[in-house]
């Protein structure tokens, strides 16, 4: 099979470079091809004619969506479709990384895939739409909406928490915001399978359990063996662009459906800081 993963160079498609095996895959960074040129994206696509395109590019910053929502239209919106569209010129099938930002986070049980999308900010706007214009072009896609994404070798939350643990003696993190922890590593094995299953649809990809980013931030540091106390807060104590979802953990039936599961986030996180250490 050939694959060509387009978002190489971030955290997800570092993972997923390195967990793939056994098909013939192309990584392209944004250097590589830029998805805002239909010129770029279509000469990429003619020279390695994927079977499988998976879209990981974004642009993921959620405050700098809010700043910047040309921007993030442009890239999260735009690009995709623009992908969606030589995809389809080329044959090829697509799987595209969405995100539980496209909630608004009002409900108090997981969400499914068929919940009505609310985002309440451009980042979650970008990629709700990103949904509708793909699925137009590419009714047998698979979107695949993940959460809370940490890995090793880029900016995460387990990484600022633990930089920020060397330096100060109490940490204030919020106790208000609850779902679901997702490591690229899993995450990166559980695209390969939906692939290799050609899946189509929607399907919630994230480890299992969930928590709020206090109790997320107490178990990073109770794991990596640190002194400072995690204290929480709420979220009208923090200045942020963007709102984030006060709910937004995904439901894993669909992906049950696939006969797949993630392991449980702690697990997860225990298996990122031993890559973490060891890659140091």
């Amino acid at each position: 099979m050939r694959v060509t993963i387009v978002g190489g160079t971030g955290l997800l498609g570092k993972a997923l470079s390195r967990e793939w095996s056994g098909d013939e895959i192309v990584s392209l960074g944004s250097r590589d091809v830029d998805i805002r040129s239909d010129e770029q994206v279509d000469e990429a696509l003619h020279r390695y004619r994927p079977e499988w395109i998976v879209l990981a590019a974004a642009y993921t910053d959620v405050d700098g969506c809010e700043a910047n929502r040309d921007l993030a239209l442009d890239v999260n919106f735009l690009g995709a479709v623009r992908i969606a569209r030589a995809a389809a010129a080329a044959g090829a099938k697509l799987l595209f990384l969405s995100t539980d930002y496209v909630f608004d986070g009002r409900k108090t049980t997981p969400y499914e895939i068929d919940d009505r999308l609310a985002p309440q900010g451009a980042y979650g706007e970008s990629k709700a739409r990103a949904e509708v214009g793909i699925r137009e072009i590419l009714p047998e896609c698979c979107i695949v909406r993940t959460s809370w994404v940490f890995g090793v070798g880029g900016k995460c939350f387990p990484d600022t928490i633990l930089k920020l643990a060397n330096t100060r003696k109490e940490l204030d993190v919020v106790s208000d915001q609850k779902g679901c922890p997702t490591y690229t590593v899993d995450l990166a094995r559980t695209i390969v399978q939906l692939c290799r299953k050609n899946a189509t649809g929607t399907v919630h990809v994230t480890n299992r359990g969930e928590c709020t980013w206090f109790d997320f931030a107490a178990e990073i540091v109770g794991q990596a063996g640190l002194d400072p106390v995690v204290k929480p807060t709420t979220s009208d104590k923090l200045v942020r662009l963007a709102k984030r979802p006060a709910y937004s953990v995904l439901s894993s039936a669909s992906l049950t459906n696939y006969g797949l599961s993630m392991p449980m986030w702690q697990n997860a996180l225990q298996r990122y800081l031993l890559e973490r250490q060891n890659s140091s």
